[in-house]
């Protein structure tokens, strides 16, 4: 991606973008600041393949759809003196074009279909760095009914929609619905705990992404016919889908095991048990995938197979699945040491 200088050049606007909308002390320098954003990654996206045109047609409309609904609303909060009219309406709508803009329920449809026609580099990028300044917005914002409303829908459409999936970018999107309900409840406690929360969920897709990329993977069906030379990549593979799913005795479990107490500490019971039972669901299509590689329908080769991968790209694959598995470890015996 990068040996073009162009998409380095759009690579960098890109971030520039995010940055001025995270620093702006405006409503319409922040609204600038996610404009240039959206229309730096749109090179970005496009590969001169057909899926990926469409993908970057129908990101671009959403994404301008937001933009114009989010200036619309920045206008009448400048031109309505009436308080109450503005808090009440404007807000709201504010509030729902950076949910549009960040792919939370109910306004998450863009989001699988754009993900399927995407590069594993531009769909980590998507899942990821764009989520930054919409988030950040949103935090300025907070608004408890729709905001609540938004967390419960982003918890049930990320684990039901990944249910009756194929594909491993789709299955990627519906988790990181998931994931945004989880932010978005943590964003509703403490400003400090969301971004924690996002940079844990950040290296976890990392190190996923990075799995898919370098072994070109993009089925299920693919992952029961990887890996017969070493039966370790395999393991350490499935282990950095339970980490970001977050079973417990990984360090995807971190980041819940956080929002957890918040939400206990803050009596938030009811958002609590329901968050915590849709990740279940969340965790048997990733159980179900693991389980299946693992016992159903595997056998080896009785032949050696020429590993066509760097050596370099294999040693930093497992030191990332190191931490991945066994961070939680790590964490608990520093905190217990210190």
């Amino acid at each position: 991606m990068f040996n073009n200088t162009s998409k380095l050049m759009f690579f960098m606007i890109l971030i520039m973008g995010t940055m001025i909308s995270i620093s702006a002390n405006s409503w319409l320098s922040a609204w600038m600041g996610l404009e240039i954003n959206l229309l730096a990654f749109i090179p970005l996206m496009s590969d001169n393949k057909l899926m990926s045109t469409e993908a970057s047609l129908k990101y671009f409309l959403t994404q301008a759809l937001a933009s114009s609904v989010l200036l619309f609303s920045l206008i009448l909060m400048l031109l309505n003196s009436n308080k109450i009219y503005t808090s009440n309406c404007t807000e709201m709508m504010i509030f729902s074009s950076l949910l549009l803009k960040s792919g939370s329920a109910p306004f998450h449809f863009w989001f699988p279909n754009v993900m399927e026609g995407l590069s594993w580099v531009n769909s980590l990028i998507l899942m990821t760095w764009q989520k930054i300044a919409p988030l950040m917005l949103i935090s300025y914002i907070i608004l408890n009914p729709l905001l609540i409303y938004s967390i419960i829908l982003s918890s049930i459409i990320g684990a039901l929609g990944g249910l009756n999936q194929t594909s491993l970018r789709k299955l990627m999107a519906y988790s990181s619905i998931n994931h945004l309900s989880w932010m978005l409840a943590a964003m509703y406690n403490s400003n400090n705990l969301w971004i924690n929360y996002f940079c844990m969920y950040s290296i976890l897709t990392t190190m996923t992404v990075y799995m898919f990329n370098i072994f070109k993977i993009s089925h299920i069906n693919q992952l029961f016919s990887m890996f017969f030379y070493s039966k370790s990549m395999k393991f350490f593979m499935f282990f950095n889908l339970l980490s970001l799913g977050g079973l417990p005795p990984f360090l995807g479990f971190f980041p819940k095991w956080m929002v957890i107490q918040f939400l206990t500490v803050n009596n938030q019971l009811f958002l609590l048990v329901f968050m915590t039972l849709m990740t279940l669901i969340t965790l048997y299509f990733y159980m179900r995938l693991t389980y299946s590689a693992f016992m159903l329908n595997y056998y080896e080769n009785n032949w050696l197979i020429n590993m066509n991968y760097k050596s370099n790209q294999m040693n930093l694959f497992m030191i990332l699945s190191f931490f991945s598995s066994f961070g939680l470890f790590m964490i608990s015996s520093l905190y217990f040491f210190f």
